[in-house]
């Protein structure tokens, strides 16, 4: 979250900065894109589908308590 200010959101499938999904302590966010890898990603850690599915399946992105 420290970098939102450089997301070209023309180039990834979320809107806006108000439609990030945010980790628990909204450090971290998860960015969705088709194709090649915007400029400003590369160099980011990327995981396919079934990865990013298990980790945000963690406490530090769901709240067990909801």
């Amino acid at each position: 979250m420290d970098d939102v200010s450089n997301i070209d959101f023309s180039q990834v499938k979320q809107t806006s900065e108000e439609t990030l999904r945010l980790s628990i302590d909204k450090t971290k966010t998860v960015l969705k894109f088709s194709g090649e890898t915007p400029s400003f990603l590369v160099g980011l850690q990327q995981y396919n589908h079934s990865e990013i599915l298990a980790i945000m399946a963690s406490p530090d992105w769901t709240n067990e308590e909801e």
